[in-house]
């Protein structure tokens, strides 16, 4: 993603957001909230699991590997959830999406402190980082249960 800012020049000046990809996994109703384990100033906090989208690789693609790297699942990819946040003091850029479980695969934490299935009523039951927080509002409506 590119973006443009005037420099003092007041010419446009171009400059590369790295892009941030999360999955909102969405399973009965809940979703996956994951405990950071590190660093030190955000240990505690939750987040959707996810990660960096490596140059040339797709922003779904990156997601799965995420996934598979983090939480040892297999997931299917769906539409974006909310719209993008900007991190990092505005060197990155967070996008979410929907994704669900494959094949009955069940999450590890492999790399944070812990995990936890939430209902629309449960979210704000968890402290999310800063750039997760704005995701929460467009997730609850995704979140009914399954008859």
């Amino acid at each position: 993603m590119r973006t443009e800012r005037a420099s003092d020049g007041g010419q446009a000046e171009r400059r590369d957001l790295k892009v941030i990809v999360g999955a909102a996994i969405i399973r009965d109703g809940r979703v996956l909230a994951c405990a950071r384990s590190a660093p030190p100033e955000v240990a505690g906090m939750w987040e959707f699991p996810g990660g960096k989208v490596e140059p040339g690789e797709a922003e779904t693609d990156a997601l799965i590997r995420e996934c598979a790297e983090e939480l040892a699942v297999r997931v299917e990819i769906g539409a974006r959830v909310g719209r993008n946040v900007r991190m990092a003091h505005g060197r990155s850029v967070l996008k979410v999406y929907a994704a669900r479980l494959l094949g009955g695969d069940q999450p590890q934490a492999l790399e944070h402190e812990a995990l936890r299935w939430l209902a629309a009523d449960e979210l704000d039951s968890v402290t999310w980082l800063p750039a997760d927080a704005p995701i929460v509002a467009a997730l609850r409506p995704l979140l009914t249960p399954t008859a």
